[in-house]
């Protein structure tokens, strides 16, 4: 009785071994890593050059290496406190300024965004595609074109001049509301809603004891974006505010800043960078007060499949 022997026939390509396989992915790891701590250092060098000059006695900001401190001279307190006493203390006014921008600004248009939002998604109602579309459209659109004739609008309610004239562009955040809308739609479901109407719950109380804790992380991430656009804000108050007493911190600190470079104005590039560095610093306390909330997944096994 004669035995076969069967030999495979080598079609196309062999599969990749594991010990290549391997290789493979520990190269991609490595390319991985090496473009992550590029990007990293690309983003922590000017805050670490900002921090290491808000250091430096206006001298030595001309005369020391960027990325070192000025050896024998800490100037870090001294700068602070002129930071905030020069021209009568006008930081001060300014940094206020902006926190007022901020809370009712970023505020106002959080809450718009999260009512907006949370409508256009689990309710139904004709011309829905076409808000869509608009929303879409805003988000496309820079703000930058919109300055001037929001100014020109402005001037016309003479609302010029005003907190007003930058507060309430503020309160319109399109990126916002389709974040919102978007996010809404995957973490409220609807069976959810349902069977609180079906208990003889509000639309109210289902909005705002159901579906608000739901939305947190949604609502923090709107938070956290209208609050860095609203305090990185250059351009609308520049051309909106004349009076420097309601200047934001962005407009301020360039105003120091034009006075530096001016032929015989006194030299502040100290105070520009001490408060830039506390303005960055303000933000940062934001992340890190709010990032607790910064949660996912909060709906996952609330409805049966």
């Amino acid at each position: 009785m004669s035995t076969t022997t069967r030999v495979p026939l080598r079609t196309g390509k062999q599969a990749p071994s594991a010990s290549e396989g391997s290789k493979r992915k520990r190269r991609g790891s490595l390319t991985l890593t090496l473009l992550t701590a590029l990007v990293g250092l690309y983003a922590l060098v000017p805050l670490g050059w900002l921090v290491i000059n808000a250091t430096k006695t206006q001298d030595g900001l001309f005369t020391s290496f960027g990325l070192w401190f000025d050896h024998g001279h800490f100037a870090l307190w001294d700068n602070l406190r002129g930071t905030f006493t020069y021209d009568h203390g006008i930081y001060l006014r300014w940094l206020g300024n902006t926190l007022i921008y901020v809370v009712v600004g970023a505020g106002g248009a959080t809450l718009l965004c999260v009512l907006a939002g949370y409508g256009l998604s689990k309710f139904e109602f004709v011309g829905k595609r076409t808000v869509f579309v608009v929303v879409l459209g805003a988000v496309a659109v820079p703000p930058s074109a919109l300055a001037v004739p929001t100014f020109l609008m402005f001037s016309r309610l003479g609302l010029t001049n005003t907190p007003w004239a930058v507060i309430i562009p503020s309160l319109i955040c399109p990126f916002g509301l389709y974040l919102m809308w978007t996010f809404t739609t995957q973490a409220i479901p609807d069976e959810m809603l349902e069977a609180a109407r079906m208990d003889g719950a509000s639309e109210m109380r289902t909005l705002f004891r159901i579906s608000i804790p739901l939305l947190a992380p949604g609502i923090v991430t709107t938070v956290l974006f209208s609050m860095v656009v609203t305090m990185n804000n250059y351009l609308l108050p520049l051309i909106m505010l004349k009076n420097p007493d309601w200047y934001p911190l962005t407009v301020g600190l360039n105003a120091w800043n034009a006075q530096a470079t001016t032929a015989g104005g006194q030299a502040v590039f100290n105070l520009v960078i001490t408060g830039s560095l506390i303005m960055i610093v303000l933000l940062l306390a934001a992340f890190l007060t709010l990032q607790r909330y910064w949660q996912t997944g909060l709906a996952a096994g609330s409805v049966k499949e």
